[in-house]
């Protein structure tokens, strides 16, 4: 062939036909049985049938079908299914399996859904590289509403995912819960605020404040009520008294360690911690250094999860509702799902329950100096 001849041939080829993709955008909208039924050139009837693994499919259409639903990454929507059925799924997420809080928010939401006849999926979020891909298995799972703590519960990303697949969110314990969103939660800011007011009123003015994870928003809002509370007494804290912490034993150790291993005119006399876990390691680094708790120093939490009052002495802390709470969230969630099983159908209305917070006084404070509080 000339090189004219190849040329002439080359203009005259008919363009490569691109092989037929459903577009689902990255996706805005996820892959629905309709896009899975076109892309392998079958009816919807026969998808949900290779779904649901029926027999009365071919080998070779039942292959088309599978490779359509992994190339569109196709979920099927159980919730749907569960919907029509009149079955209420209420999924949720816990994020810390070692955490003094998991008993009693189990305790009550599992009291719930007991009582309402509703049923709990229960996904961890240590079970997934990422937090997002618990709330994925829930949706796969069929969960029609599903109950999203911190910091989980402050993600739009997750708040997006579940409308789009029209799961109702509800967020437990935020800090900041969503003006869209059902939430069920206590006032942190102001249960800081009164611990923090409460100290005061013992005498303490050099009160230092062990800070939370910040990736939750709790954590932030108990930080910023003491903050408050000091500006309102015009204390200042220096900013070494208020040291990063993760909500854990092991880092109160080395931040109560940083604060209480000085001279007694460098340390604090009160020391409040974010939650009940950071304010045990607190009393068990006075305890190793020799201080007498209150006396030298005050030691409060916040939760009061059962470890509150399994020390010595028995830490003052703002009391958390949490079994109250779960059955809260999981009633309010199931009385939503039976009045509109999807979120479309809702009316709007954006319910947030806030849970009374109640400051317990116990012998880890007293006045400055002084003997324990009654």
């Amino acid at each position: 062939m000339t090189e004219k001849t190849k040329k002439t041939a080359e203009k005259k080829a008919p363009p490569v036909k691109e092989k037929s993709v459903i577009e689902t955008p990255a996706m805005k909208q996820p892959a629905t049985v309709h896009d899975v039924a076109k892309l392998a050139g079958v009816g919807s009837m026969t998808v949900s049938r290779v779904v649901n693994g029926s027999t009365a499919v071919s080998a070779k259409m039942r292959k088309r079908v599978e490779d359509a639903i992994k190339e569109l990454n196709y979920v099927p929507n159980l919730a749907a299914r569960a919907a029509r059925s009149g079955q209420r799924r209420i999924g949720i997420i816990f994020s810390n399996p070692k955490s003094s809080n998991l008993g009693d928010f189990l305790m009550g939401a599992f009291a719930a859904s007991s009582a309402l006849g509703c049923q709990l999926l229960i996904e961890p979020l240590l079970a997934h590289p990422q937090p997002i891909d618990a709330l994925k298995k829930l949706i796969e799972l069929g969960a029609q509403g599903v109950i999203l703590p911190p910091p989980i519960c402050d993600s739009l990303e997750a708040q997006q995912l579940a409308r789009r697949h029209d799961i109702l969110p509800l967020s437990f314990a935020s800090g900041s819960p969503r003006l869209h969103s059902p939430a069920v939660l206590i006032d942190d800011f102001a249960g800081a605020r009164a611990m923090t007011h409460y100290l005061q009123s013992l005498g303490h003015t050099k009160i230092a404040f062990v800070k939370g994870d910040p990736k939750h928003s709790p954590a932030n809002s108990r930080a910023e009520g003491f903050l408050a509370a000091m500006a309102e007494a015009n204390l200042e804290v220096p900013a070494h008294w208020m040291p990063d912490g993760d909500f854990t034993y092991r880092c109160a150790l080395d931040v109560g360690k940083a604060l209480l291993d000085v001279p007694k005119k460098q340390r604090p006399t009160a020391i409040f911690a974010c939650n009940d876990e950071m304010a045990t390691g607190l009393l068990a680094v006075a305890h190793g250094l020799g201080l007498k708790v209150p006396q030298d120093v005050s030691v409060a939490g916040f939760d009061d999860t059962a470890m509150a009052t399994a020390v010595w002495p028995q830490l003052t802390t703002i009391h958390q509702p949490l079994a109250e709470m779960a059955k809260s969230a999981v009633t309010m969630l199931d009385d939503m799902l039976k009045t509109a099983p999807r979120i479309s159908e809702h009316d709007g209305v954006v319910r947030h329950f806030v849970a009374p917070y109640k400051l317990m006084k116990r012998d880890s404070t007293g006045p400055v100096g002084g003997v324990t509080a009654t």
